[in-house]
């Protein structure tokens, strides 16, 4: 049986060649291993993005500090008020929308978002698609061992006290 195989497989005749009817799908098995490595890389590729263009990181953090400012830190029993005008909470989460629509869509911000998000993409589907991780997945014979202290019956664990009180 196939290391991706799942028992739903069907082999084709044999004819020298051990083929199977439905493709690996490696880039749900590593997405699953490495999902917290390629979340590190998206952001860190969005986060050199956005220093690389200071204009857009001063317009995210403007606002950021809107939204904290008017919208999530301020007490619900003071209202806002700008030039002797009260404004009511949904007409400040109005203009607070208006004003993220305004900096996302038509500032340079958007376009430098989505073309970070595109690149981080890229690269975690290139890994996806290329990295064949045969040594990270048990065949279907092998049983995983599982819980708190499921090393102790691990003959590779057992093994590695022993070389390293070798050394010393």
């Amino acid at each position: 049986m196939s290391l991706f195989c799942n028992g739903t497989c069907q082999t084709l005749p044999d004819n020298g060649f051990h083929v199977t009817t439905n493709p690996p799908n490696l880039h749900l098995s590593n997405y699953s291993y490495f999902k917290v490595n390629y979340l590190a890389v998206a952001t860190a590729i969005v986060g050199f993005s956005l220093v690389t263009h200071p204009f857009s990181l001063a317009f995210l953090l403007c606002l950021l500090a809107s939204w904290l400012f008017f919208y999530l830190l301020r007490p619900s029993d003071h209202p806002v008020v700008v030039f002797g005008r009260t404004f009511s909470d949904m007409e400040t989460l109005g203009c607070l929308i208006l004003f993220s629509v305004f900096v996302v869509f038509l500032t340079d911000v958007g376009s430098v978002l989505v073309s970070a998000v595109m690149v981080g993409v890229a690269l975690v589907c290139a890994h996806g698609a290329f990295r064949a991780p045969e040594d990270l997945f048990l065949d279907e014979q092998e049983t995983a061992a599982t819980g708190f202290l499921s090393f102790l019956g691990n003959a590779s664990y057992s093994a590695a006290p022993a070389v390293v009180a070798a050394r010393a």
